[in-house]
């Protein structure tokens, strides 16, 4: 299938693709005996792709996993301060990239794919692709639903809430069911700091149609054939 070269590298798992441009840019890659260019569009199954004298091979086929994120794990390829990472998590596939971030202490559903691009489009906003999230917290829920529903304005935008509800755990603790349709940085975190919420644990229950189920923390698996699907069916109308 043609692609640009740095969609063909990184599906290749030579490089994540801001790094394959790197490789382009500085005249390691060469297709078919010539220099390669940013752009470029090649046939990874028919193009000779070379990078550093090594020629690449064609690009994985197209995978899509679901991490149950534990707490205290980094949404990232690797820590300089040593920590634990998602890729710790999942199989070693070539060209594997996260779809969106959660963050150190957030757990669950964090989608995976082979698909650079189709990762992308899931997370631009015009998507509005739905998560949904169960926060326990400490405090007055009840008055906090009551004034997110009012909506509530956050330092860099107005959040786009599609649903919030609560339910009494014990004395002064509840658990909000929270759905919303962007994935800002922590900011189910900001909107229950703006609630006069205290966060004691939050955990991603959905992402789009995939829902976390009885997948244990740190365990991960391919998508269903419906879930995956319903996730392409999400890209296509994007774009």
């Amino acid at each position: 299938m043609p692609m640009r070269i740095q969609r063909a590298l990184a599906r290749a798992g030579v490089a994540s693709r801001r790094k394959a441009e790197a490789l382009v840019e500085s005249g390691r890659v060469t297709v078919n005996g010539t220099r390669a260019e940013i752009g470029q569009v090649v046939d990874p199954e028919r193009d000779k792709i070379v990078v550093d004298g090594r020629r690449v091979g064609a690009p994985v086929a197209e995978q899509w996993i679901v991490l149950n994120k534990p707490a205290g794990v980094m949404t990232t390829r690797s820590d300089p301060r040593g920590r634990r990472t998602v890729f710790e998590f999942v199989p070693p596939v070539a060209g594997l990239t996260y779809v969106g971030r959660l963050d150190y202490l957030t757990e669950g559903v964090l989608l995976f794919t082979t698909d650079g691009a189709a990762a992308h489009a899931l997370m631009h906003p015009r998507g509005e692709v739905e998560r949904t999230y169960e926060v326990t917290v400490h405090g007055d829920a009840p008055a906090a639903v009551r004034a997110a529903r009012r909506g509530v304005v956050l330092h860099d935008g107005p959040v786009d809430l599609h649903d919030i509800e609560a339910s009494p755990v014990d004395a002064g603790r509840w658990v909000l069911r929270v759905t919303i349709a962007e994935g800002r940085n922590r900011e189910v975190r900001r909107l229950c700091r703006e609630l006069g919420l205290s966060v004691e644990r939050l955990v991603r229950t959905r992402f789009g149609p995939v829902d976390l189920g009885r997948l244990a923390p740190g365990e991960s698996r391919p998508l269903t054939a419906r879930e995956h699907a319903r996730v392409r069916e999400l890209i296509t109308l994007q774009r």
